[in-house]
């Protein structure tokens, strides 16, 4: 009976050995979310999708067939990151720049469930439901892309990604549909709290990046919420705030182009390296 149970406490560490020596420590794996400007609203260009480093991956969230892309699965980053047919992202210069400033054995793997319009309730499983049955027809059908629960789908995504790499950062651009919403940092707090716990991660190893909307020298329409982003620091004390000053927008006041996208992603990774401690100048 003793021998039995030798054997059997024997194979179970075996078995949490060999999960944990899965692991590969220079797998870095961030993790997206927000709303449209994380999901990625300007076109990209060629220069977006020539030359890509194989060391930068993108975990799929959905199927896409037309791009030969199954969810739960890894593919070098070339645009969309996020969706089928979304566009240019700060994960994408954010991968690039990590990429251009780690050392070469690291490989740098982003995930990114993104909803355009959403506010942070989104991500609040004990809210979600009810906000999406009060959501236009548009939301609605974006959220089904992810079987009515963005926040699951990311978690789901994370727990397969930690079978082979490690979560380094969360990065997170949301805000405009909460403009003038004080308790905002609260309520992306709850978000956070509830990564950490579900995927067994702790607060201070993983920092939040969290941007900044357009700004007003670009004469951001939710400019004014910018002010409620800051605060965030107070509340997440792991949380860092990436601006978006000098990010070029578009003509809805809402979104960023393609160029604004490129500095504010490397803007994201700039911050990421400084908490690596990696010097990197991004401008």
């Amino acid at each position: 009976m003793k021998n039995f149970k030798h054997l059997f406490l024997a194979a179970i560490f075996s078995l949490i050995y060999t999960n944990v020596m899965a692991q590969d420590p220079n797998f870095h794996i961030y993790l997206c979310f927000g709303q449209s400007n994380m999901e990625g609203n300007a076109k990209f260009e060629p220069q977006d999708t020539l030359n890509v480093n194989n060391s930068f991956k993108m975990m799929s969230a959905v199927d896409c067939p037309a791009l030969h892309r199954k969810m739960g699965e890894w593919y070098t980053a070339v645009p969309p990151l996020c969706r089928c047919e979304t566009g240019l992202t700060p994960a994408d210069y954010f991968g690039r720049t990590m990429i251009d400033n780690l050392p070469k054995k690291v490989t740098v793997g982003v995930i990114n469930v993104a909803v355009g319009g959403c506010k942070i309730e989104l991500f609040d499983q004990e809210k979600s439901k009810e906000y999406i049955a009060s959501s236009p027809d548009w939301l609605k059908n974006i959220v089904k892309n992810y079987d009515n629960d963005p926040y699951a789908r990311l978690v789901a995504m994370a727990k397969i990604a930690q079978k082979k790499g490690v979560i380094k950062g969360i990065l997170m651009h949301q805000g405009e549909s909460n403009t003038g919403d004080t308790l905002w940092p609260q309520k992306v707090k709850k978000v956070y709290d509830k990564l950490l716990k579900d995927l067994n991660l702790k607060p201070d190893s993983v920092p939040l990046l969290a941007g900044e909307t357009v700004s007003e020298d670009q004469n951001g329409k939710c400019a004014s919420m910018n002010t409620i982003i800051n605060k965030l620091p107070a509340t997440i004390p792991n949380s860092y705030i990436i601006s978006s000053a000098g990010c070029e927008g578009v003509e809805d006041k809402l979104h960023f182009s393609a160029a604004g996208y490129r500095k504010l992603g490397t803007r994201y990774a700039a911050q990421m390296l400084k908490l690596m401690g990696y010097k990197f100048k991004p401008e």
